[in-house]
């Protein structure tokens, strides 16, 4: 058995990848994709590199306080983010994140 069927997790694709195949499924422009997979990376970021998915609306509102408060970004880069991580959990991960966790 060699090593990549050992460990059939590294085949997977990665969360970014999946949400980059979404988009382009739905056919956001390249310019939206590129902005989406920016914030839930930094969000990922954000929370120590937490998986979405153990991650719920107490998680987003505090990635978005942060935004406006340390990062003193404007409202309508506050709702893009959030726009994103909308699209991640509604669309990809299909987890209402109001509900989540």
């Amino acid at each position: 058995m060699n090593e990549q069927q050992a460990n059939p997790s590294q085949n997977a694709p990665k969360l970014l990848d999946l949400l980059r195949d979404r988009l382009r499924l739905k056919h956001y422009s390249i310019r939206t994709e590129t902005q989406y997979v920016q914030w839930v990376r930094r969000f990922i970021l954000f929370h120590g590199k937490r998986h979405p998915q153990e991650m719920g609306a107490k998680e987003v509102e505090a990635f978005l306080t942060h935004l406006a408060v340390e990062g003193r970004v404007a409202a309508a880069t506050q709702n893009q983010a959030l726009s994103a991580l909308l699209f991640l959990y509604r669309e990809l991960l299909h987890i209402n994140p109001a509900l989540a966790r």
